[in-house]
């Protein structure tokens, strides 16, 4: 089983994934069971299926493929990401409406998509345990705890819930999901100054920056996507 440095396991990043993906399509095929365009839930889980799962896919191929990248498995996994990759893509125009389909229609997607991404995850688990002892990269590739997406999805971001020194990491994934003009206010019981000049200087100026709160207890810093 490959493993965090952490002591977590790719098989419990895993789960996690799938965890939150069954949850978001729970949400999703309940409002369509009632024959009504479910649009807030399947951008829900869109967007987490784009932030998450194809981080994932895209973490595992480029810390296999130079290490494995002749075993027949690392061919089987290219093909099952790329089938996977065509799935959630699939959802992602349906979430923009480029894609139009029937409820009913994207209830059976749905569907098939979590029946996908189960066996995948379990197939993909049973033949990298055939690949023998792991090496650093396959060590490496539970490295980013996809929890971290539940606590920074909504508008009030508490970083105090992060870890701290991932902190920041966690913040940037965030912002980087922000559509432009959305806010989003972060809050921690530490004053905020350091983390908002980090993040400041090291994009684009993509972002505006306006404190709510400035302690002694509590800071809160609204942060607003510019373009």
């Amino acid at each position: 089983m490959a493993t965090r440095q952490d002591g977590g396991s790719l098989t419990g990043e895993h789960a996690q994934l799938l965890t939150q993906v069954t949850a978001r399509a729970r949400d999703l095929l309940a409002v369509a069971a009632q024959s009504r365009w479910p649009e807030r839930e399947l951008q829900a889980l869109a967007a987490y299926l784009r932030a998450e799962v194809i981080r994932q896919i895209t973490d595992e191929e480029r810390l296999l493929l130079p290490t494995y990248g002749t075993a027949p498995v690392l061919a089987w996994l290219a093909r099952d990401h790329a089938r996977l990759r065509a799935a959630v893509d699939a959802m992602v125009s349906a979430a923009g409406g480029e894609r139009r389909c029937s409820v009913t229609r994207l209830a059976t997607m749905t569907r098939d998509l979590i029946a996908q991404l189960s066996d995948h995850f379990a197939t993909e688990e049973r033949l990298l345990s055939g690949l023998g002892a792991p090496a650093a990269a396959t060590a490496a590739l539970g490295a980013h705890p996809h929890r971290w997406y539940a606590l920074t999805e909504g508008p009030v971001v508490d970083l105090d819930s992060l870890p701290a020194a991932k902190a920041t990491e966690a913040v940037t994934d965030r912002l980087r999901r922000l559509r432009r003009d959305e806010e989003i206010e972060l809050r921690s019981s530490h004053d905020l100054n350091s983390l908002c000049w980090w993040l400041s200087t090291s994009g684009r100026g993509d972002h505006g920056f306006a404190y709510l709160r400035e302690g002694p207890d509590q800071w809160c810093v609204r942060v607003t996507r510019r373009r």
